[in-house]
């Protein structure tokens, strides 16, 4: 099945796996839900398209409509603002029917989905700019929300028959100018695709779960945006805020040089669902 119309909603899971909840020294609650936020669904993008990085002004325009009046003081902070692009693979899904709140509440419902290969890319400035928020995860979204941040497979897979909690057991991989970053098993996944439409449902409570919608289900780790658990501890300790660690994160040249760049090429596949492949311009 091709795709052929943009979806509704996009949905992104995240800390999904175990490798990248270590490598971003996050907590993991095994009761809880895990982040759950909403992409632009015209972030999607199909291969061989180019994807700009995103200028000063334009995530400045983007943050300022979550964060009214935010850009005077990142200007005044700032002045040098990159947008530190990383990518991630994930494994996708794309729902096949409308699913109601009736639905994610029976114990026997298996949801009818079909699925993909996508690259959740984003700009890492704006997501730390969400740090100690009580949104959060509202910041990742739209750093992840820009033109062509979703290059997504040409064809989906529907399985023959649908089953409880089941997903397709797959390696996924990302390579960047044909040198691989990231390689796992889709079998480490923390969540179900129930358990994720169970937390969006009570993330988005007022949003219906519509046929056509996507969920990406979590990136594993080799991320280039990584984070040592005490540097975490000690930002806690000395009561580091979220400027000061944007300051942290783009004051070193070297680790600014370690994300995507112009000229990148970032091909992401999966075995059995396909591949697809951008390129990083200004």
């Amino acid at each position: 099945m091709d795709f052929d119309t943009l979806p509704k909603n996009i949905y992104g899971i995240g800390l999904s796996y175990a490798g990248h909840i270590n490598e971003t020294a996050s907590d993991f609650d095994p009761e809880g839900d895990p982040p759950v936020f909403i992409k632009a669904n015209n972030s999607i993008t199909k291969n061989g398209s180019q994807v700009k990085i995103p200028s000063r002004q334009t995530m400045l325009d983007a943050i300022e409509e979550l964060e009214p009046n935010i850009s005077e003081t990142i200007n005044q902070k700032f002045q040098s603002l990159p947008a530190l692009l990383d990518y991630e693979v994930e494994l996708g899904f794309v729902l096949l029917e409308d699913i109601s709140a009736e639905n994610l509440n029976d114990a026997n419902y298996i949801p009818k989905i079909g699925f993909f290969i996508g690259n959740d890319l984003s700009a890492r400035s704006l997501a730390v700019l969400g740090e100690g928020q009580d949104n959060r995860y509202d910041y990742w979204g739209i750093s992840k929300s820009f033109s062509g941040f979703t290059p997504i497979s040409e064809k989906i897979w529907i399985p023959n028959e649908f089953k409880a909690n089941s997903i397709p057991c797959i390696t996924i991989e990302t390579q960047v100018n044909r040198v691989v970053r990231q390689h796992q098993m889709t079998s480490d996944l923390i969540y179900t695709p129930l358990q994720m439409l169970q937390a969006i449902h009570r993330k988005y409570p007022n949003k219906l779960l519509l046929k056509g919608d996507m969920v990406l289900t979590g990136t594993p780790g080799g991320v280039i945006m990584s984070t040592p658990r005490w540097l975490v501890r000690l930002a806690g300790m000395i009561g580091m805020d979220r400027f000061d660690k944007l300051t942290k994160v783009t004051s070193d040249e070297k680790d600014i040089a370690k994300f995507l760049k112009a000229g990148d090429k970032v091909l992401v596949k999966g075995e059995g669902l396909g591949s697809v492949e951008v390129e990083i311009v200004e």
